[in-house]
């Protein structure tokens, strides 16, 4: 069995591990309403998903 001779260092696990990174959240402006909503999702702002309404927003 391959077993590491020295320690890795933090600074070279480190070094490695840059590229592992969070995406950035995508969005898309409502078609309806023009608020910033996820894709595929209904709208917070209108309730509405692909020109059909599925959940009523209270409009306080």
């Amino acid at each position: 069995m391959a077993v590491p001779k020295k320690r890795t260092s933090k600074q070279r696990q480190r070094k490695r591990r840059t590229h592992y990174k969070a995406q950035a959240v995508v969005t898309h402006t409502c078609s309806r309403c023009g608020d910033p909503k996820k894709p595929h999702r209904v709208c917070p702002t209108c309730g509405y998903y692909r020109d059909e309404q599925v959940i009523e927003v209270d409009l306080d």
